[in-house]
């Protein structure tokens, strides 16, 4: 908690971006510190590996899911954006990450 706000992070494939906008207008209008992605690399924002050697791309996507990883350890919880259900194999780390430092774990959609 940051004063009287919980801090909770976005987690989900980023194909969602419309999504993650709405959770984080919804979730900041019902008194939330909400921590996002920093770009969404399966929806729009493609260009950030134009022109990246396989090296690169794969350092920069690691740097990016420990990066994640901190946003987390800086919330008090997570909300997953599932559309239809989907996690994907990374979100599932970023779960089971969240869930063994202690934190809360919502959801968008109910899961099964």
């Amino acid at each position: 908690m940051v004063g009287n706000y919980p801090v909770v992070t976005l987690c989900g494939s980023t194909r969602f971006r419309d999504q993650f906008y709405q959770a984080q207008k919804k979730l900041t209008l019902a008194g939330k510190i909400v921590i996002s992605v920093g770009l969404y690399g399966h929806s729009g924002d493609e260009e950030v590996w134009e022109g990246m050697d396989e090296g690169t791309k794969t350092r920069t996507k690691e740097m990016l899911d420990d990066m994640h990883k901190r946003k987390i350890d800086m919330a008090d919880g997570i909300y997953v954006i599932n559309v239809g259900g989907y996690i994907g194999e990374s979100t599932r780390s970023e779960i089971a990450y969240a869930k063994s430092h202690g934190k809360t774990v919502e959801y968008l959609e109910p899961i099964e």
